[in-house]
């Protein structure tokens, strides 16, 4: 495994990251750090993702940062090219995880059905994002098609929250789970970072004790 998700799989927890101001993505990085939780995926969901990336990348260089919502070739390079260091995708596109590998950036493609993780094993790839997680069956699901597909991990997102962390964690075939309750859009937006950095440090708390237990 690239040592890259050993060191998210010890984290076992990625914040989902919607900014609307790219002046917050500093602020916010360093409350991710504060929060003992140094990783971020910055969507592309906004206009403000791919300067986000670039500012976090210049000035919290620490951060394990990803880009994620990568939908097209195009946002491959604006991703490399801001200094993310990984690219997480809703669904499997070829010509995404293509460019990807010829970027030599390592991608998390979401894949929901058994089709789209022999596509995943068929591009070489060793771990997928399940997405959206609890609405595609959750837990139950993902241990279903870990059996007949052993050589994949997965990093469930998708209505991930502390409550449900733990369960996902315990998993040995889970890797790390994406989620967006500790990097809130109305929390970033209100600048209320102190709040950002305390729901981290309580994600990575459920995160350390569900990993400590995992089979």
């Amino acid at each position: 495994m690239d040592t890259l998700f050993n060191q998210i799989a010890a984290i076992g927890v990625v914040p989902v990251v919607k900014i609307d101001d790219p002046q917050n993505a500093v602020p916010l990085a360093r409350a991710l750090l504060a929060g003992e939780l140094p990783c971020a995926e910055i969507t592309f969901r906004t206009a403000a993702g791919e300067e986000a990336i670039r500012s976090i990348h210049r000035e919290a260089p620490e951060l394990l940062l990803g880009a994620g919502t990568v939908l097209t070739v195009e946002q491959v390079d604006k991703a490399a090219a801001a200094g993310a260091q990984f690219l997480v995708s809703p669904g499997f596109n070829p010509r995404v995880v293509s460019r990807a590998r010829e970027q030599k950036i390592p991608i998390v493609p979401g894949c929901s059905t058994p089709s789209d993780m022999e596509q995943a094993i068929e591009a070489g790839l060793e771990i997928v994002k399940f997405f959206p997680a609890e609405q595609a069956g959750g837990l139950d699901y993902i241990k279903a098609v870990s059996a007949p597909y052993p050589m994949l991990s997965f990093m469930p997102t998708g209505g991930i929250t502390r409550q449900n962390l733990s369960n996902y964690l315990r998993f040995k075939k889970v890797l790390a789970c994406g989620g967006s309750w500790m990097v809130n859009a109305a929390l970033i937006n209100a600048g209320d970072f102190a709040k950002i950095t305390l729901l981290c440090k309580e994600a990575v708390e459920t995160a350390r004790a569900a990993k400590a237990e995992n089979t």
